[in-house]
């Protein structure tokens, strides 16, 4: 890649799709499958998705990673309860922060020197740091890294698809309007970055009544399953909104959470 490439691709001359321009992991890591988690715009919970499918596959007993790439807006480190833990580092390597389960994580709020410290910082710098998550944290011997990216498809996408080893995606949607626009869009630059499309899983799908388990649609009926089949995709799960679920983030306890919805999307991810 150009020294000063501006990430602006429709317009190169560098023909960099010919190069391989992906990193290489610090001699000290091993990372056997990296998942990247994409919506095509904020607000359908992939965070909350990135975090659920790690408890998951670790409870299935693989070892699992999240490189929390949304650097401006980092939520994982509180959800797991450790957003007050700082990480370390060595020479020129930093180590992840670990969970109770065993989870390996590395976020911006770990670097900072208050969690709550805003990160006022250009797409380059930004897209320059999630790069130096995977280049140069020692990720010890994970079986499936999820990269949970920032929306839309800007620089920290790209930046995500080009250098790191990508093998495979899952895009959260949720039931309101424009749906089919935030899967578009997802799913068009997954298709040019040739990255495979594990599925969709759509987030705030129901509410169910707590004294007869009636589905309550509170954004209307989604039309998520016509909306895969037409981009020839399967739907991987749609989660319910439950109260626990929101105490238990609250509480830094997502751990404990039981998502049993997630089963077939833990299917897909294991045939990776």
């Amino acid at each position: 890649m150009a020294e000063n490439c501006s990430h602006d691709c429709s317009n190169c001359s560098q023909k960099c799709e010919s190069r391989d321009m992906r990193a290489s992991l610090h001699e000290g890591s091993k990372v056997k499958k990296v998942i990247g988690i994409l919506s095509g715009k904020g607000g359908v919970g992939k965070s909350l998705v990135t975090s659920l499918l790690a408890c998951k596959m670790n409870k299935n007993g693989f070892k699992s990673a999240i490189l929390d790439a949304d650097i401006t807006g980092p939520s994982i480190p509180e959800s797991f309860g450790v957003n007050s833990e700082r990480a370390t580092g060595g020479d020129n390597c930093l180590y992840p922060v670990v969970t109770d389960s065993g989870i390996q994580l590395m976020s911006m709020n770990f670097l900072l020197e208050n969690e709550n410290d805003p990160v006022i910082w250009r797409g380059p710098v930004i897209a320059g740091a999630v790069k130096q998550f995977w280049t140069d944290v020692i990720w010890n011997d994970v079986d499936y890294m999820f990269v949970d990216m920032p929306p839309g498809t800007g620089d920290v996408p790209l930046t995500v698809f080009q250098s790191l080893p990508i093998d495979g995606i899952i895009i959260v949607s949720s039931p309101q309007q424009l749906v089919r626009v935030i899967v578009e869009k997802a799913v068009k630059m997954a298709n040019m970055m040739n990255i495979p499309i594990l599925g969709l899983i759509e987030n705030m799908s129901f509410v169910e009544c707590p004294k007869c388990d009636e589905k309550i649609y509170v954004f209307g009926k989604s039309n998520i399953e016509g909306i895969a089949k037409s981009f020839n995709l399967p739907v991987l799960a749609r989660l319910p909104m439950r109260p626990e679920t929101s105490a238990a983030v609250d509480a830094g306890d997502i751990e404990s959470l039981e998502v049993p919805e997630l089963d077939a999307a833990v299917e897909a991810i294991k045939r990776v």
